[in-house]
């Protein structure tokens, strides 16, 4: 171990301090020291007659003991056990350079540590006092924690890996362009990293070892095959982010790691899983007592190695203790805040990313339905559909979306523009489908996020849709336009329709929130998705800053939102006639008026639907000139 190093041990009385340094300093061969022999006599009398310290009490005592800090420095170093229950205490107490600082808390349940003051004897500490360091303790961020329920040799084994220099901090699995880029991500922040990559004979072969080659300019990665062995390089307890295939092979990992795993390790599942198979997932690792984070990724390739948006979700634990390499490796927002926060229990990280991917959906088809109905009804080319892009994006209508497909449409291929020269029929991952599904069982109306789903599953059938073509004969029509007021009245839909299909998408996370009773904090979730992922915008930042307050308010509620809806919404439903009328399918343009206009009017057409389920089903109805709770049938044939 380094000379001078200065290891602190704390946590509440009875969390077994002194016993823990003892042992780690006969471990490491360097002096012990009680920071309870440092008292001055008058806190000793006030603690023995039941009274705990306050601030004052405290201060010449630990400042007495951060000047001893600065002796044991300059010598082999220490190990100190004291309590330092705040954080003010803990920042007194580094006197000298935090490399030379290693804090160490023991954690331990209040019934646990209570049971242990009991069978105390001659110890001026009280179990009445315990409570109130409880309440006074502020858990630590990036310290060593150490569970305390298990035996003084595992707690020191525990200890002795984690300070291991020969360990990594923690490790990945998975090598895939994701992982890769991940891996280097974490490797510019200093982490010391452990990859593991399976070996397939002449498929996968020594792909670890090989990525670690590449990273000649670094020497705190270690790559392995074999899993054991990756395992045991890890510093205790481990952190171990899974970067495979959502599904089954995630399964499949976890089945393999079990064996080697310890109690309170966590696994981070960073890929697109489906939440209710993550909430299975952490039920079945909680009964083994270790941690599962299922963690929504956002950003591609390139945010992925520059700087992602990251939605974890699952243990407040592991959260606290391996958030930190999430939260370091993430994008920053405008004020340089980290694009990751805890999300909250369960699978409501990756519920959170697949709403995410959801709004992507859309904001991708309406983006689609826009160039098509500039390039083949106003007659642009792909320069000019690009050069209109970009006077949005200065218009105040930046986003990620928008200006990867004012770039896109400028690349070329010999003479050609790229673009058609690309087959129109939409791949997707089954996230957007997902979003759908969870819409229906939760009873949320989903339409924009739905319609872009439905948009791609017809464009598969291409060969279908070109019989189609052949027999039905229909072609678009375009008729002399006024370019200004077109794409005017375009400029203003399209915000217009990115504003709805926001407030559905939030919709949904809200009506989540409180059936699964997650308490999602919706402007933290906008303000993570501000930078790092795929729909970051200047409308997200705007939805952070108006949610900050109101989490409860939905967006089209807002003042803000009104006034722009209303100067907007005009030019949305001419836009949708004009393109219509012309021969152009505008899924999500269409669905986003037609919900508008249901959603703002007092009246809508579903009491003729109430009626029909009444007639033939004899399923009841609610009257307006009734009480809200009575319900009635009619015999509707006499």
């Amino acid at each position: 171990m380094n000379k001078g190093v200065i290891y602190i041990i704390y946590g509440v009385s009875g969390s077994g301090k002194t016993t823990v340094g003892r042992a780690l300093a006969g471990e490491l061969n360097i002096p012990f020291f009680d920071a309870d022999d440092f008292h001055p006599e008058a806190n000793i009398q006030k603690m023995s007659a039941g009274s705990p310290l306050n601030d004052i009490d405290r201060e010449p005592w630990l400042q007495k003991i951060a000047t001893e800090i600065i002796n044991w420095n300059t010598d082999k170093g220490a190990v100190l056990a004291c309590s330092a229950l705040k954080k003010k205490y803990r920042k007194t107490l580094e006197s000298i350079d935090k490399q030379y600082v290693k804090w160490i808390f023991l954690d331990g349940s209040f019934d646990l540590i209570a049971s242990r003051l009991e069978a105390r004897e001659n110890h001026f500490f009280k179990k009445t006092m315990l409570t109130s360091q409880f309440e006074s303790l502020e858990p630590p961020e990036n310290d060593i924690l150490i569970k305390i329920d298990k035996s003084i040799d595992k707690i020191i084994n525990e200890i002795k890996s984690t300070l291991d220099t020969d360990t990594s901090e923690l490790g990945l699995i998975g090598l895939g362009v994701m992982g890769k880029s991940l891996a280097k991500n974490l490797l510019s922040k200093d982490f010391k990293l452990s990859v593991y990559n399976r070996h397939v004979d002449q498929i996968e072969v020594d792909v670890a070892k090989k990525f670690v080659l590449e990273q000649s300019d670094t020497d705190t990665i270690v790559g392995f095959d074999d899993l054991k062995k990756f395992v045991d390089s890890l510093a205790q307890p481990r952190t171990i982010m899974l970067m495979v295939n959502a599904g089954k092979p995630v399964d499949l990992v976890i089945d393999e790691l079990l064996p080697y795993l310890s109690e309170e390790d966590c696994i981070i599942d960073g890929g697109n899983s489906h939440y209710k198979a993550t909430l299975e997932r952490s039920k079945r690792l909680a009964e083994k007592r270790i941690h599962f984070l299922g963690t929504g990724i956002s950003g591609g390739e390139e945010g992925a190695l520059k700087g992602p948006s990251i939605m974890p979700g699952g243990s407040k634990t592991a959260y606290n203790r391996s958030g930190k390499y999430l939260e370091a490796i993430a994008a920053k927002d405008k004020k340089k805040n980290s694009c990751c926060t805890y999300i909250g229990p369960e699978g409501s990280g990756h519920f959170v990313k697949m709403v995410h991917n959801g709004i992507e959906y859309a904001e991708m088809q309406l983006l689609a339905e826009t160039y098509h109905i500039l390039r083949f009804y106003a007659g642009k080319t792909p320069v000019q559909i690009s050069n209109i892009f970009n006077s949005w994006i200065n218009n105040g209508l930046k986003s990620y979306l928008l200006e990867i497909t004012s770039d896109l449409l400028l690349k070329t291929e010999g003479k050609d523009f790229l673009i058609d020269k690309i087959l129109d029929k939409a791949g997707q991952k089954g996230t957007g489908g997902w979003s759908t599904n969870a819409a229906l069982e939760l009873g949320v109306a989903l339409p924009t996020i739905s319609e872009s789903v439905m948009a791609r599953n017809v464009s598969g059938i291409k060969s279908e849709r070109i019989k189609a073509s052949e027999i039905y004969q229909f072609s678009t029509s375009s008729n002399s336009i006024d370019d200004t007021s077109f794409i005017s009245d375009l400029e203003k839909a399209f915000l217009a329709t990115s504003i709805i299909n926001h407030h559905i998408g939030f919709k949904l996370l809200k009506e989540s929130s409180e059936v699964y009773k997650w308490q999602l904090n919706l402007s933290e979730i906008a303000r993570i998705w501000t930078n790092g992922c795929i729909i970051r915008s200047n409308l997200m930042e705007q939805i952070s800053s108006l949610l900050l307050d109101n989490n409860d308010t939905s967006l089209l509620l807002f003042p803000e939102i009104v006034k722009t809806m209303k100067s907007n919404i005009n030019s949305l439903s001419e836009i949708v006639g004009t393109g219509l009328t012309a021969g152009f399918s505008l899924t999500v343009l269409s669905a986003a008026t037609n919900y508008f206009l249901t959603y703002t009017s007092a009246q809508s057409s579903a009491n003729i639907i109430q009626a029909q389920r009444d007639y033939f089903g004899a399923h009841t109805y609610q009257r307006v000139d009734k009480p809200i709770d009575e319900y009635f049938h009619t015999n509707w044939k006499n």
